[in-house]
């Protein structure tokens, strides 16, 4: 895999998983939000700040790929990369367990709505200089 970015580490909580014991594969695009909304607040531009300005980044495609799965209690790493591609942001995420073993696999696609319109993106592209490869 590549080198990430962002990286936040999580544990797998007891609500999170089915009656076999495994996480739910609906729980896994929590845990991608969840990571991409801490690098955005790491990088300087908070969804609080996002929303004072009356902006929102909204996702328009998720391709995931589920790979392995996790059990309750299970330690993780959650990672992410990004890049621009005109008015989209596109974050590929990947979530890896016991070291290396990759879990899961996706491509983020968001794009930035300002005042309920969508925008070329400036903004976001300002705030993620340090990480846009």
């Amino acid at each position: 895999m590549d080198s990430a970015a962002f990286e936040l580490k999580m544990k797998v909580r007891d609500y999170e998983v089915d009656s076999e014991g495994i996480v739910n594969n609906a729980c896994y695009l929590n845990y991608l939000e969840h990571t991409r909304h801490e690098f955005c607040h790491e990088a300087g531009f908070s969804f609080a700040d996002m929303r004072r300005r009356d902006m929102s980044p909204v996702v328009r495609r998720i391709e995931i790929q589920y790979l392995s799965s996790l059990g309750l209690g299970s330690e993780f790493t959650s990672h992410l990369n990004l890049r621009r591609e005109g008015a989209r942001f596109i974050f590929h995420q990947w979530i890896t367990a016991d070291g290396d073993r990759l879990v899961v696999d996706a491509e983020v696609t968001i794009v930035n709505v300002i005042g309920g319109r969508p925008s070329r993106g400036e903004e976001l592209a300002a705030a993620f200089k340090d990480y846009l490869n």
